[in-house]
């Protein structure tokens, strides 16, 4: 359960991720820092076909926003690291939706009140981070839209309406598709027919 955090403990886990971030860029591979439930996480980041989807996903979304967002330049894009303090999480999604407007801002992090989306695509190595802290991580941080997409099984979810919990904030809203589904995703469609398995 992503609840407030002590600001100290926070900071001091953002001045390690800070730390590590110059040695994971130096350490073979390619690497993410990220901040968890169970603190300062580094991770591998996944192989080829990972990539791909996460490009193919972002590309959708490109060439649907301008027509489902005519008042605002919203975009999707890789590599926008995610910042909510006052529950002690850090994220590196997979993708983002997000106005260009706020790219354009000073700083290095996006506050989640300013996404309309993320995606994630399911790594090999630590499909929890996507399944269980991920998906309690994004409804905390008040992001309305979830996209898990796991190459390992050949399924993807989306996630939706996130709302107060007992154990927490979660989605309402969670529905199972399989590659080769055309998904609705809020008011865009992904097309998951070049989706590649990681096995395939």
């Amino acid at each position: 359960m992503a609840g407030t955090v002590d600001r100290l403990m926070y900071a001091r886990m953002r001045k390690i991720a800070e730390e590590l971030w110059p040695l994971a860029e130096h350490m073979k591979g390619a690497w993410a820092v990220e901040i968890g439930a169970a603190g300062v996480i580094v991770m591998m980041s996944p192989v080829k076909r990972h990539e791909a989807i996460a490009t193919r996903i972002v590309r959708q979304l490109n060439a649907q926003l301008p027509t489902t967002h005519l008042d605002r330049d919203i975009v999707a894009q890789s590599g926008a690291e995610v910042e909510h303090p006052a529950i002690g999480r850090m994220r590196r999604p997979d993708a983002v939706v997000v106005p260009l407007d706020i790219l354009d801002e000073p700083g290095a992090t996006v506050a989640p009140d300013d996404l309309l989306a993320v995606v994630e695509v399911v790594s090999e190595s630590n499909p929890d981070n996507d399944y269980v802290e991920k998906a309690a991580d994004y409804p905390a941080m008040g992001i309305p839209l979830y996209l898990l997409v796991d190459p390992r099984k050949g399924l993807a979810y989306t996630y939706a309406d996130p709302v107060p919990g007992s154990n927490g904030p979660h989605y309402a809203t969670v529905l199972p598709y399989i590659f080769g589904d055309q998904i609705p995703f809020g008011p865009w469609t992904i097309d998951t027919k070049d989706f590649k398995r990681y096995e395939d």
